[in-house]
């Protein structure tokens, strides 16, 4: 069954125990987590989520500010995803999931069970300013290959990068853009994944996010950078479960 076809394009999985909702980082799309969300057991089901912009919605103008693409998510989830499910986001992605939840709770909307983030400093930092859009293709190559993560097919074909550009600088621009406002914690558990090398989302920035939730807060680090929670699928997968064990129907 796939309801929700644009924003979840693989389905909610009604039949599930859990779903897990999975956002993902700046230009990538629902894909990345097609092969990832295997490796959970089978009443858990990965629902990746596909914003605007890329892949199956590639025709449409991508979100540059993360408020108005979270009001769109949490009245999809609202409408079409059912109980219990979580949210998980890396990097931008987890920007996106937590400013999700805080749209749902305004809304009294069915909140989700557990937030999963990664590769994204809690959201009361500011971020360094990137202006994808002014720079030119070498440069861009040069500033992806040094942050990791994208295929160096990719990075070796300008026609391509071309084309990527300004989902990028809109990506980009969701999460560096941000402007914190501060609400009350919510009430909601939250674990979150650093990669120990991850300049931007390392353990120190990774930590404060224990601030957002007045449940319980977890914090796993992992060997390597920005993409460690890919590299170590198996073992985030594995403390996911446990976290979503008591919420399983």
């Amino acid at each position: 069954m796939v309801t929700g076809e644009s924003w979840l394009p693989l389905g909610t999985h009604p039949d599930a125990g859990i779903r897990l909702l999975c956002l993902p980082h700046a230009g990538a799309g629902a894909s990345v987590y097609k092969l990832w969300g295997e490796g959970l057991p089978p009443d858990i089901k990965a629902c990746p989520v596909q914003p605007p912009g890329r892949e199956r919605r590639r025709r449409e103008k991508p979100f540059t500010d993360v408020r108005p693409l979270a009001g769109a998510l949490a009245k999809e989830i609202a409408e079409s995803v059912p109980p219990p499910y979580a949210l998980f986001g890396h990097s931008t992605g987890a920007l996106c999931a937590f400013e999700v939840l805080r749209e749902l709770r305004r809304a009294n909307g069915p909140l989700p069970v557990h937030l999963f983030v990664s590769g994204r400093c809690a959201p009361q930092f500011p971020m360094t300013r990137h202006d994808l859009a002014a720079m030119g293709l070498a440069e861009l190559t040069d500033f992806l290959r040094r942050l990791g993560g994208t295929p160096e097919e990719v990075l070796a074909d300008p026609g391509l990068l071309e084309l990527l550009q300004p989902l990028l600088a809109a990506d980009f621009s969701v999460n560096e853009d941000y402007a914190y406002v501060p609400e009350d914690p919510l009430d909601i558990p939250i674990t979150a994944f650093a990669g120990i090398d991850d300049r931007g989302a390392g353990v120190s920035r990774m930590e404060p996010w224990h601030v957002h939730t007045s449940e319980k807060f977890t914090l796993h680090a992992l060997q390597g950078g920005h993409f460690a929670v890919f590299d170590h699928a198996a073992a985030v997968q594995t403390h996911m479960v446990e976290a979503l064990l008591a919420y399983r129907q």
